[in-house]
């Protein structure tokens, strides 16, 4: 049998785990050099791919590797970017195979989100068409929960712990100045269409006077008067009000609060905002002195504080991909299945791709107050066991070790192409 190499991209936003996947994912094929060759990494996903710019992973030392288990952000970079057409005359398409080509590829692994198993699921269509065989695996990765086929996805596990956690110290905060200063404070994270990371929020208390008193889900329209209301009686029953709110409100007509007016290469809106325009809200209407904090990028780097449930499946998804390759699988993705609550027990399954792709899993009703502003217990028993145990970074005078690749690109044997 003749060995073929692998070709590893990240794709989309990335987390505090998914490096842990690129760790579990290389030290696998480390181990399969009887079927698997060398792992091709692209820089920048996708684009690196594109452009032949392929970092050779054999030559990251196995303490490096090692050490991106503990690593936050996306160790070999990544990036946004979608195949227009993917048909067999799709200029990328004809270019990503001349890669693949040139590169003796026969594996492609793709770790990303819905978009980026859509893409790994038409590469292995593609594949048949143009008589080029290669095994196309789909790994989970999106702080967004929203995949379909999977429990959960690695990465949110993490997001979910910093939430709640953060939703936890700044209410502490905000209840200890609330008599003389701050009545209400707003947190805004990310969360486009489903409000897993919202719903995270709600661990950080339980009780109608603990916070937060108020979660904004994309999912419920946003009703201006019953917002302020709730605002208003939470503050004169409790003496302050803390909100989680998902970047991705809208209202009745279906708009985004906070839409910037702008798109990212996907074709999204840009969103960011919505915790200052909900804070002039609530100081205009009825005059209570504010804070907010938006997340932002803090909410999916932070490795300090990762669930140690969701290092565990991030690394364990990337070598289970290995294992479905040398299987021979091919047009599936690497799925979580629950198997108990407590004790919480998990395994990697397989799943079609063509199940996964570009299908969008939202908050279930079952998991929201009747008020729409609160988790119930079923959200709570679905959500606990994400966020459970710390896997703390090894520390150096005071700051965490972090894996810091070579990157060292292969030699390129094709023209050069332009991207986009």
């Amino acid at each position: 049998m003749t060995k073929k190499n692998a070709l590893y991209a990240q794709s989309g936003g990335v987390t505090a785990v998914i490096n842990a996947t690129a760790s579990g994912l290389i030290e696998a094929a480390r181990s399969h050099r009887d079927q698997i060759g060398k792992v091709f990494a692209g820089r920048n996903g996708i684009i690196g791919v594109l452009r032949e710019e392929l970092i050779d992973t054999s030559k990251e030392t196995r303490p490096t590797i090692e050490r991106l288990r503990q690593t936050p952000g996306g160790a070999f970079g990544s990036c946004r970017y979608k195949l227009k057409n993917p048909t067999r005359d799709d200029p990328d398409i004809q270019r990503l195979f001349e890669v693949f080509a040139a590169h003796d590829i026969g594996y492609f692994f793709y770790n990303g989100g819905g978009d980026s198993q859509d893409t790994a699921n038409k590469v292995s269509k593609l594949s048949q068409q143009l008589a080029y065989p290669i095994q196309c695996i789909g790994i989970p990765k999106t702080v967004d929960n929203d995949l379909s086929g999977t429990d959960n996805c690695p990465g949110f596990g993490s997001v979910a712990k910093y939430v709640a956690l953060s939703t936890k110290e700044a209410a502490l905060d905000v209840a200890s100045m609330s008599e003389s200063s701050t009545k209400v404070f707003i947190l805004e994270v990310m969360g486009r269409h489903a409000g897993w990371i919202a719903a995270a929020g709600g661990l950080a208390g339980e009780g109608t006077r603990e916070p937060p008193h108020l979660i904004l889900f994309p999912e419920v329209p946003f009703d201006k008067s019953s917002f302020l209301r709730k605002v208003d009686a939470t503050v004169r029953r409790v003496g302050y009000c803390v909100i989680v709110a998902s970047e991705g409100v809208q209202d009745t007509n279906g708009n985004f609060l906070s839409d910037a007016g702008t798109t990212d290469a996907f074709g999204h809106a840009q969103l960011g905002g919505v915790a200052p325009m909900l804070a002039t809200l609530v100081k205009d209407e009825l005059g209570y002195k504010y804070h907010y904090a938006v997340a932002d990028y803090l909410q999916r780097s932070a490795r300090h504080i990762a669930s140690a449930v969701d290092v565990e499946q991030a690394y364990a998804v990337g070598k289970g991909a290995i294992a479905a390759a040398a299987a021979g699988e091919d047009d599936i993705m690497i799925g979580i299945e629950r198997l108990r609550d407590k004790p919480y027990r998990w395994r990697l399954t397989h799943v079609n791709l063509s199940k996964v792709a570009n299908v969008e899993r939202k908050v279930p009703r079952s998991f929201r107050t009747k008020d729409e502003y609160g988790i119930t217990a079923r959200a709570r028993k679905y959500l606990q066991p994400l966020i459970q145990g710390e896997a703390y970074p090894s520390y150096r005078q005071g700051m965490p070790r972090y894996a810091r690749t070579k990157n060292q690109l292969v030699a390129k044997k094709l023209p050069r192409y332009k991207v986009g």
